[in-house]
Protein backbone atom coordinates (compact mmCIF):
# COMPACT_ATOMS: atom_id res chain seq x y z
CA UNK A 1 0.00 0.00 0.00
CA UNK A 2 1.24 3.51 -0.82
CA UNK A 3 2.10 5.80 2.06
CA UNK A 4 -0.69 8.23 2.79
CA UNK A 5 0.16 11.93 2.88
CA UNK A 6 0.60 13.15 6.47
CA UNK A 7 -2.02 15.29 8.17
CA UNK A 8 -0.84 18.89 8.33
CA UNK A 9 -1.63 20.39 11.75
CA UNK A 10 -1.27 23.93 10.44
CA UNK A 11 -4.24 23.39 8.12
CA UNK A 12 -6.46 22.12 10.95
CA UNK A 13 -5.45 24.99 13.23
CA UNK A 14 -5.93 27.57 10.46
CA UNK A 15 -9.38 26.11 9.77
CA UNK A 16 -10.23 26.05 13.48
CA UNK A 17 -9.26 29.70 13.97
CA UNK A 18 -11.20 30.71 10.87
CA UNK A 19 -14.33 28.85 11.99
CA UNK A 20 -14.07 30.29 15.51
CA UNK A 21 -13.87 33.80 14.05
CA UNK A 22 -16.75 33.06 11.66
CA UNK A 23 -19.00 32.09 14.58
CA UNK A 24 -17.77 35.16 16.47
CA UNK A 25 -18.58 37.67 13.72
CA UNK A 26 -21.84 35.91 12.81
CA UNK A 27 -23.06 36.76 16.30
CA UNK A 28 -22.67 40.51 15.74
CA UNK A 29 -26.32 40.75 14.67
CA UNK A 30 -27.22 40.29 18.35
CA UNK A 31 -25.05 43.23 19.46
CA UNK A 32 -25.16 47.01 19.37
CA UNK A 33 -22.20 49.35 19.30
CA UNK A 34 -19.92 47.04 17.30
CA UNK A 35 -16.90 49.01 15.97
CA UNK A 36 -17.20 49.72 12.25
CA UNK A 37 -13.87 48.06 11.40
CA UNK A 38 -15.12 44.73 12.76
CA UNK A 39 -18.31 44.60 10.71
CA UNK A 40 -19.11 43.74 7.10
CA UNK A 41 -18.88 46.63 4.67
CA UNK A 42 -22.14 47.87 3.19
CA UNK A 43 -23.07 47.03 -0.42
CA UNK A 44 -21.47 50.00 -2.20
CA UNK A 45 -19.01 50.95 0.52
CA UNK A 46 -15.32 50.96 -0.45
CA UNK A 47 -14.15 49.30 2.75
CA UNK A 48 -12.68 46.06 4.09
CA UNK A 49 -14.13 45.12 7.45
CA UNK A 50 -12.67 42.37 9.60
CA UNK A 51 -15.79 40.28 8.98
CA UNK A 52 -15.20 40.53 5.21
CA UNK A 53 -11.92 38.59 5.55
CA UNK A 54 -13.23 35.45 7.29
CA UNK A 55 -15.01 33.71 4.41
CA UNK A 56 -12.10 34.24 1.98
CA UNK A 57 -9.74 32.71 4.56
CA UNK A 58 -12.07 29.72 4.84
CA UNK A 59 -12.06 29.21 1.05
CA UNK A 60 -8.28 29.61 1.10
CA UNK A 61 -7.97 26.73 3.57
CA UNK A 62 -10.46 24.69 1.51
CA UNK A 63 -8.03 25.10 -1.35
CA UNK A 64 -5.06 24.07 0.81
CA UNK A 65 -6.92 20.93 1.89
CA UNK A 66 -7.91 19.78 -1.62
CA UNK A 67 -4.49 18.41 -2.65
CA UNK A 68 -4.12 16.40 0.55
CA UNK A 69 -7.64 14.97 0.34
CA UNK A 70 -7.27 13.90 -3.29
CA UNK A 71 -3.73 12.57 -2.81
CA UNK A 72 -4.97 10.52 0.13
CA UNK A 73 -7.67 8.91 -2.00
CA UNK A 74 -5.26 8.24 -4.83
CA UNK A 75 -2.81 6.69 -2.36
CA UNK A 76 -5.56 4.32 -1.24
CA UNK A 77 -5.95 3.16 -4.83
CA UNK A 78 -9.20 4.93 -5.68
CA UNK A 79 -9.81 5.64 -9.36
CA UNK A 80 -10.30 9.17 -10.63
CA UNK A 81 -13.85 8.28 -11.60
CA UNK A 82 -14.62 7.25 -8.01
CA UNK A 83 -12.96 10.40 -6.66
CA UNK A 84 -14.95 12.53 -9.13
CA UNK A 85 -18.12 10.86 -7.87
CA UNK A 86 -17.13 11.75 -4.30
CA UNK A 87 -16.43 15.36 -5.28
CA UNK A 88 -19.81 15.63 -7.00
CA UNK A 89 -21.77 14.11 -4.11
CA UNK A 90 -19.95 16.23 -1.55
CA UNK A 91 -20.63 19.39 -3.53
CA UNK A 92 -24.28 18.40 -4.03
CA UNK A 93 -24.68 17.90 -0.28
CA UNK A 94 -23.33 21.39 0.40
CA UNK A 95 -25.61 22.84 -2.27
CA UNK A 96 -28.64 21.15 -0.67
CA UNK A 97 -27.71 22.54 2.74
CA UNK A 98 -27.09 25.98 1.27
CA UNK A 99 -30.42 25.81 -0.55
CA UNK A 100 -32.26 25.20 2.73
CA UNK A 101 -30.37 27.72 4.84
CA UNK A 102 -30.69 30.55 2.33
CA UNK A 103 -34.48 30.13 2.23
CA UNK A 104 -34.95 30.42 6.00
CA UNK A 105 -35.10 34.20 5.86
CA UNK A 106 -37.99 34.03 3.37
CA UNK A 107 -40.28 31.73 5.36
CA UNK A 108 -43.89 32.78 5.90
CA UNK A 109 -44.72 31.13 9.20
CA UNK A 110 -48.49 31.33 8.84
CA UNK A 111 -48.57 29.80 5.37
CA UNK A 112 -45.95 27.16 6.21
CA UNK A 113 -47.67 26.17 9.43
CA UNK A 114 -44.39 26.19 11.33
CA UNK A 115 -42.30 28.82 13.06
CA UNK A 116 -38.92 29.80 11.70
CA UNK A 117 -37.27 28.46 14.86
CA UNK A 118 -38.80 25.01 14.55
CA UNK A 119 -38.04 24.94 10.85
CA UNK A 120 -34.37 25.63 11.61
CA UNK A 121 -34.21 23.00 14.34
CA UNK A 122 -35.84 20.32 12.20
CA UNK A 123 -33.66 21.28 9.23
CA UNK A 124 -30.47 20.75 11.23
CA UNK A 125 -31.84 17.49 12.64
CA UNK A 126 -32.43 16.36 9.07
CA UNK A 127 -28.87 17.31 8.11
CA UNK A 128 -27.44 15.36 11.04
CA UNK A 129 -29.58 12.29 10.41
CA UNK A 130 -28.55 12.18 6.76
CA UNK A 131 -24.88 13.17 6.91
CA UNK A 132 -23.72 12.01 10.34
CA UNK A 133 -20.64 9.76 10.44
CA UNK A 134 -22.18 6.59 11.79
CA UNK A 135 -19.74 4.14 13.40
CA UNK A 136 -19.19 0.76 11.83
CA UNK A 137 -21.50 -1.85 13.30
CA UNK A 138 -22.06 -5.58 12.86
CA UNK A 139 -25.08 -5.95 15.12
CA UNK A 140 -28.60 -4.56 14.79
CA UNK A 141 -27.23 -1.05 14.49
CA UNK A 142 -26.06 -1.74 10.96
CA UNK A 143 -29.76 -1.78 10.03
CA UNK A 144 -30.59 1.25 12.20
CA UNK A 145 -28.11 3.67 10.65
CA UNK A 146 -29.47 3.42 7.07
CA UNK A 147 -32.97 3.91 8.50
CA UNK A 148 -31.81 7.09 10.25
CA UNK A 149 -30.30 8.37 7.00
CA UNK A 150 -33.55 7.74 5.14
CA UNK A 151 -35.43 9.46 7.98
CA UNK A 152 -33.21 12.49 7.50
CA UNK A 153 -33.98 12.63 3.79
CA UNK A 154 -37.72 12.29 4.45
CA UNK A 155 -37.60 15.04 7.08
CA UNK A 156 -35.89 17.42 4.67
CA UNK A 157 -38.38 16.50 1.94
CA UNK A 158 -41.23 17.23 4.36
CA UNK A 159 -39.78 20.66 5.17
CA UNK A 160 -39.33 21.38 1.48
CA UNK A 161 -42.96 20.50 0.76
CA UNK A 162 -44.52 22.54 3.57
CA UNK A 163 -42.33 25.61 3.02
CA UNK A 164 -44.08 28.74 1.84
CA UNK A 165 -42.27 32.04 1.58
CA UNK A 166 -42.77 35.65 0.63
CA UNK A 167 -45.11 38.31 1.95
CA UNK A 168 -48.20 36.53 0.64
CA UNK A 169 -46.96 33.06 1.52
CA UNK A 170 -47.34 31.74 -2.02
CA UNK A 171 -43.69 31.15 -2.91
CA UNK A 172 -41.94 27.79 -2.81
CA UNK A 173 -38.30 27.24 -1.94
CA UNK A 174 -36.01 28.64 -4.60
CA UNK A 175 -32.26 29.16 -5.04
CA UNK A 176 -30.92 32.67 -4.81
CA UNK A 177 -27.31 33.23 -3.76
CA UNK A 178 -26.93 29.65 -2.42
CA UNK A 179 -25.77 30.73 1.03
CA UNK A 180 -22.31 30.21 2.51
CA UNK A 181 -22.53 26.41 2.31
CA UNK A 182 -23.74 26.49 -1.27
CA UNK A 183 -20.93 28.83 -2.33
CA UNK A 184 -18.43 26.50 -0.66
CA UNK A 185 -20.05 23.65 -2.61
CA UNK A 186 -19.65 25.41 -5.96
CA UNK A 187 -16.08 26.42 -5.15
CA UNK A 188 -15.16 22.91 -4.07
CA UNK A 189 -16.78 21.30 -7.12
CA UNK A 190 -14.88 23.44 -9.61
CA UNK A 191 -11.55 23.61 -7.74
CA UNK A 192 -11.34 19.95 -6.69
CA UNK A 193 -12.34 18.73 -10.16
CA UNK A 194 -9.68 20.86 -11.82
CA UNK A 195 -7.07 19.74 -9.29
CA UNK A 196 -7.97 16.09 -9.82
CA UNK A 197 -6.98 16.29 -13.49
CA UNK A 198 -4.17 18.87 -13.30
CA UNK A 199 -2.65 18.20 -9.89
CA UNK A 200 0.56 16.74 -11.28
CA UNK A 201 1.45 20.02 -12.95
CA UNK A 202 2.24 22.97 -10.65
CA UNK A 203 2.49 25.21 -13.73
CA UNK A 204 -1.07 24.34 -14.76
CA UNK A 205 -2.34 24.93 -11.22
CA UNK A 206 -0.73 28.37 -11.02
CA UNK A 207 -2.07 29.12 -14.50
CA UNK A 208 -5.57 28.27 -13.30
CA UNK A 209 -5.16 30.66 -10.37
CA UNK A 210 -4.14 33.39 -12.81
CA UNK A 211 -7.03 32.47 -15.11
CA UNK A 212 -9.64 32.81 -12.36
CA UNK A 213 -8.09 36.13 -11.34
CA UNK A 214 -8.40 37.35 -14.94
CA UNK A 215 -12.00 36.10 -15.11
CA UNK A 216 -12.77 38.01 -11.91
CA UNK A 217 -11.22 41.21 -13.25
CA UNK A 218 -12.95 40.84 -16.63
CA UNK A 219 -16.31 40.16 -14.97
CA UNK A 220 -16.07 43.18 -12.69
CA UNK A 221 -14.94 45.38 -15.56
CA UNK A 222 -18.02 44.31 -17.51
CA UNK A 223 -16.03 42.74 -20.34
CA UNK A 224 -17.53 39.26 -19.89
CA UNK A 225 -20.45 37.61 -18.13
CA UNK A 226 -19.74 34.29 -16.50
CA UNK A 227 -22.11 31.76 -14.88
CA UNK A 228 -19.40 30.83 -12.37
CA UNK A 229 -20.68 31.74 -8.86
CA UNK A 230 -18.57 34.63 -7.63
CA UNK A 231 -17.30 35.43 -11.12
CA UNK A 232 -13.98 33.66 -10.52
CA UNK A 233 -13.40 35.30 -7.12
CA UNK A 234 -14.23 32.26 -4.98
CA UNK A 235 -12.11 29.92 -7.08
CA UNK A 236 -9.36 32.52 -6.84
CA UNK A 237 -9.32 32.04 -3.08
CA UNK A 238 -9.26 28.25 -3.38
CA UNK A 239 -6.44 28.24 -5.93
CA UNK A 240 -4.45 30.66 -3.77
CA UNK A 241 -4.75 27.98 -1.07
CA UNK A 242 -3.63 25.31 -3.55
CA UNK A 243 -0.62 27.51 -4.38
CA UNK A 244 0.18 27.69 -0.66
CA UNK A 245 0.18 23.88 -0.55
CA UNK A 246 2.53 23.78 -3.55
CA UNK A 247 4.98 25.93 -1.58
CA UNK A 248 4.54 23.62 1.40
CA UNK A 249 5.33 20.63 -0.85
CA UNK A 250 8.68 22.18 -1.71
CA UNK A 251 9.67 22.54 1.95
CA UNK A 252 11.29 19.11 2.08
CA UNK A 253 14.25 20.00 4.31
CA UNK A 254 14.59 21.64 7.69
CA UNK A 255 16.20 24.69 6.12
CA UNK A 256 13.37 25.10 3.58
CA UNK A 257 10.72 24.67 6.28
CA UNK A 258 12.38 27.41 8.31
CA UNK A 259 12.21 29.76 5.33
CA UNK A 260 8.62 28.85 4.40
CA UNK A 261 6.96 31.49 6.64
CA UNK A 262 9.08 34.13 4.88
CA UNK A 263 7.86 32.85 1.50
CA UNK A 264 4.27 33.02 2.71
CA UNK A 265 4.85 36.47 4.17
CA UNK A 266 6.46 37.68 0.94
CA UNK A 267 3.63 36.24 -1.17
CA UNK A 268 1.07 37.88 1.08
CA UNK A 269 2.81 41.24 0.87
CA UNK A 270 2.90 41.14 -2.94
CA UNK A 271 -0.80 40.22 -3.09
CA UNK A 272 -1.74 43.05 -0.72
CA UNK A 273 0.25 45.51 -2.85
CA UNK A 274 -1.51 44.19 -5.96
CA UNK A 275 -4.85 44.65 -4.23
CA UNK A 276 -4.01 48.22 -3.31
CA UNK A 277 -3.02 48.85 -6.92
CA UNK A 278 -6.32 47.43 -8.16
CA UNK A 279 -8.12 49.90 -5.92
CA UNK A 280 -7.47 52.47 -8.62
CA UNK A 281 -9.97 50.55 -10.75
CA UNK A 282 -12.32 48.70 -8.34
CA UNK A 283 -13.69 49.38 -4.89
CA UNK A 284 -13.07 46.93 -2.07
CA UNK A 285 -16.33 45.00 -1.85
CA UNK A 286 -17.14 41.53 -0.60
CA UNK A 287 -20.75 41.82 -1.81
CA UNK A 288 -19.62 42.58 -5.36
CA UNK A 289 -16.64 40.15 -5.15
CA UNK A 290 -14.25 42.75 -6.58
CA UNK A 291 -10.65 41.85 -7.52
CA UNK A 292 -9.45 44.34 -4.92
CA UNK A 293 -11.21 42.37 -2.19
CA UNK A 294 -9.87 39.08 -3.58
CA UNK A 295 -6.23 40.14 -3.75
CA UNK A 296 -6.26 41.86 -0.36
CA UNK A 297 -7.88 38.88 1.36
CA UNK A 298 -5.56 36.38 -0.33
CA UNK A 299 -2.64 38.47 0.84
CA UNK A 300 -3.98 38.53 4.40
CA UNK A 301 -4.56 34.75 4.25
CA UNK A 302 -0.93 34.15 3.26
CA UNK A 303 0.31 36.37 6.09
CA UNK A 304 -1.99 34.60 8.56
CA UNK A 305 -0.74 31.23 7.29
CA UNK A 306 2.85 32.35 7.80
CA UNK A 307 2.08 33.07 11.46
CA UNK A 308 0.16 29.81 11.98
CA UNK A 309 2.85 27.71 10.28
CA UNK A 310 5.57 29.40 12.33
CA UNK A 311 3.76 28.74 15.60
CA UNK A 312 2.54 25.20 14.85
CA UNK A 313 5.20 23.59 12.68
CA UNK A 314 8.33 25.47 13.67
CA UNK A 315 7.64 26.29 17.32
CA UNK A 316 5.43 23.23 18.06
CA UNK A 317 2.68 25.21 19.81
CA UNK A 318 -0.24 23.11 18.58
CA UNK A 319 -1.32 22.41 22.18
CA UNK A 320 -2.10 26.09 22.62
CA UNK A 321 -5.06 25.54 20.31
CA UNK A 322 -6.42 22.29 21.76
CA UNK A 323 -9.50 24.10 23.05
CA UNK A 324 -10.63 25.12 19.57
CA UNK A 325 -9.39 22.03 17.70
CA UNK A 326 -12.94 20.62 17.20
CA UNK A 327 -13.73 23.68 15.04
CA UNK A 328 -11.00 22.53 12.65
CA UNK A 329 -11.83 18.83 12.55
CA UNK A 330 -15.66 19.00 12.83
CA UNK A 331 -16.13 22.21 10.89
CA UNK A 332 -19.53 21.55 9.35
CA UNK A 333 -20.95 20.43 12.68
CA UNK A 334 -19.63 23.61 14.28
CA UNK A 335 -21.13 25.80 11.56
CA UNK A 336 -24.64 24.33 11.85
CA UNK A 337 -25.02 24.25 15.64
CA UNK A 338 -25.78 28.02 15.87
CA UNK A 339 -29.00 27.49 13.87
CA UNK A 340 -30.30 25.32 16.72
CA UNK A 341 -28.71 27.44 19.45
CA UNK A 342 -30.36 30.68 18.34
CA UNK A 343 -33.73 28.99 17.87
CA UNK A 344 -33.69 27.44 21.32
CA UNK A 345 -32.43 30.70 22.85
CA UNK A 346 -35.39 32.58 21.39
CA UNK A 347 -37.73 30.12 23.11
CA UNK A 348 -35.98 30.13 26.47
CA UNK A 349 -34.01 33.26 27.41
CA UNK A 350 -32.85 36.72 26.45
CA UNK A 351 -29.73 38.54 27.61
CA UNK A 352 -29.78 41.93 29.37
CA UNK A 353 -28.66 44.90 27.23
CA UNK A 354 -25.43 45.27 29.20
CA UNK A 355 -24.26 41.94 27.74
CA UNK A 356 -25.11 42.82 24.15
CA UNK A 357 -23.40 46.15 23.60
CA UNK A 358 -19.91 47.55 23.24
CA UNK A 359 -16.84 45.74 24.54
CA UNK A 360 -18.91 43.56 26.87
CA UNK A 361 -21.02 42.46 23.92
CA UNK A 362 -17.92 41.51 21.92
CA UNK A 363 -16.68 39.49 24.87
CA UNK A 364 -20.07 37.80 25.02
CA UNK A 365 -19.82 36.89 21.31
CA UNK A 366 -16.35 35.42 21.89
CA UNK A 367 -17.62 33.25 24.75
CA UNK A 368 -20.57 32.29 22.56
CA UNK A 369 -18.14 31.04 19.90
CA UNK A 370 -16.30 29.01 22.52
CA UNK A 371 -19.60 27.52 23.73
CA UNK A 372 -20.43 26.43 20.18
CA UNK A 373 -17.01 24.80 19.85
CA UNK A 374 -17.53 23.10 23.22
CA UNK A 375 -20.88 21.71 22.07
CA UNK A 376 -19.16 20.47 18.90
CA UNK A 377 -16.57 18.66 21.00
CA UNK A 378 -19.29 17.10 23.19
CA UNK A 379 -21.23 15.90 20.15
CA UNK A 380 -18.02 14.39 18.77
CA UNK A 381 -17.61 12.33 21.93
CA UNK A 382 -21.19 11.14 21.44
CA UNK A 383 -20.25 10.04 17.87
CA UNK A 384 -22.28 12.85 16.34
CA UNK A 385 -20.23 14.49 13.63
CA UNK A 386 -21.17 15.60 10.15
CA UNK A 387 -19.18 14.52 7.15
CA UNK A 388 -19.90 14.90 3.47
Amino acid sequence: MNNLPPRILSIDIFRALTMMLMIFVNDFWSLTGVPLWLEHAKENQDFLGFSDIIFPCFLFIVGMSIPYAIRSRLAKGESRIKIMSHIFLRSLSLLVMGFFTVNIGRINENSSGISREWFEILMVVGFFLRWNIYPKATDWKKYLYPVLQVAGVLLLLFLFLIFRGGKDGDELMKPSWWGILGLIGWTYLISATLYLFTGKSPILLISLWILFSIINIATQAGWVHTPIPGGGALQGFAFAGIAATLLLDRATTSEKRTKLPLLYLGSGTLLVLAGLGLRNFFIISKIHATPTWVFLCNGIAFVFLALVYYMIDLKDKAKWFDLIKPAGTSTLTCYLIPYVYYSIAKFTFSLPPILTSGAVGLLKSFFYAMIIIGITALLGKLKIKLSI
